[in-house]
């Protein structure tokens, strides 16, 4: 047992250092899936403990972990951690921020739970192997994620929606032959909810501001409006096509790539035609 205990130790401390030096990418057998760094203060001691852990997006600012532990009969430290400290700290590769843990409960926690084996028939067996009832964790953010500067959180935010697209079309082409499972539509919407947000904050205080700074980015700033809005409209489609009974998986998986091929375009020339007037 304890021999097992230090190899899963000795485990998850190569996969923290090298999500942290290459800004969320692994390897090896966690390489390509949803995964985060949870770090949670000892139950007993109160000392800082940093957990890798698989999470599944819930909209918003919410994601969800599951104390699996990986099929083991007892509950995981981290999880006995947050019954005693639910304010934790997060990373998910690009930005570090404070979070509060809640235990679901009830119905909530059993239909999130059916929505994540039918994701992943692998948490069912974790449970059947475990002989427990497989907790589940909410992590909501406590504010907006930031980095140093302004340009560098946008840069960052640009990147996440890269990255998310990139999941999703994985996962679309690693799914059920017809249709899309309940958890992919949540991916979805969640990347669609996040891209509203971020487009409307921007138009509403970001764009203004640095129109107003630097008077020669009115083009930049009329064309990256321009390209809102044919960025709104394929996500309106996205929502729509995940939303409807039956969903036509081609039509989604047609709409994802067209979403990917304007988003990226559009926020690499954001990247370069506004981004470097932030940090300055």
């Amino acid at each position: 047992m304890a021999s097992s205990s230090r190899v899963a130790h000795s485990f998850n401390e190569q996969v923290i250092q090298e999500f942290r030096a290459r800004g969320g990418i692994v390897s090896g057998p966690l390489e390509g899936g949803r995964l985060l760094l949870l770090t949670t203060r000892g139950a007993r001691t109160g000392s800082p403990h940093t957990t890798p852990l698989g999470y599944l997006p819930d909209g918003g600012e919410r994601v969800l972990v599951i104390a699996s532990a990986g099929g083991s009969p007892h509950h995981p430290d981290w999880y006995r951690n947050v019954l005693e400290h639910p304010e934790v700290t997060v990373e998910n590769g690009l930005f570090t921020y404070d979070a509060h843990a809640t235990v679901l409960h009830g119905e909530e926690r059993d239909r999130l739970f059916a929505r994540a084996v039918a994701d992943n028939p692998g948490w069912g067996e974790y449970e059947t192997r475990s002989g427990r009832t497989l907790p589940v964790v909410a992590l909501a953010a406590a504010g907006p994620p930031m980095a140093d500067t302004l340009g560098e959180t946008i840069r960052r935010l640009h990147e996440g929606f890269r990255r998310e697209l990139a999941l999703i079309r994985r996962e679309i082409a690693a799914g059920e032959p017809t249709g899309l499972g309940a958890q992919l539509r949540v991916n979805c919407l969640t990347l669609c909810l996040g891209l509203h947000h971020h487009h409307a904050g921007e138009e509403g205080m970001l764009f203004p501001a640095a129109e107003a700074s630097h008077p020669e980015l009115a083009p930049v700033v009329r064309r990256l409006i321009e390209e809102h809005r044919t960025v709104a409209e394929l996500t309106e489609r996205l929502r729509v096509a995940v939303s409807e009974p039956g969903t036509d998986r081609e039509r989604t998986i047609a709409t994802v790539v067209e979403l990917t091929e304007r988003l990226e375009a559009h926020l690499d020339y954001e990247d370069e035609a506004l981004v470097p007037f932030l940090d300055a």
